[in-house]
């Protein structure tokens, strides 16, 4: 009697240690999706800033030509050289 009580405990404890192996499996699989998942969008997120970052440098900047205008008529000439004197 003793001799299949200990082969009945070693199938138990072998399906536990089964169970167990497959609830890491399990864990694993989830990990790994859960990783690509991640991976895709810091992915997605790298080419979008890479993209912004080209688009501003390649667009012109209308504001630095407007301002250049006006430049031109404020050069000092509110006073005449003999009022300073």
């Amino acid at each position: 009697m003793n001799v299949n009580m200990s082969k009945i405990e070693e199938v138990l404890a072998a399906s536990k240690l089964n169970e167990l192996i497959h609830k890491k499996e399990e864990e694993d699989k989830t990990c790994k999706t859960v990783l690509v998942i991640l991976a895709i969008i810091g992915t997605i997120a790298a080419v979008a800033a890479i993209a912004y970052a080209v688009y501003c440098f390649l667009t012109p900047d209308y504001l630095e030509d407007f301002e250049e205008d006006f430049e031109d008529d404020f050069d000092d000439d509110f006073f005449n050289e003999d009022d300073q004197v």
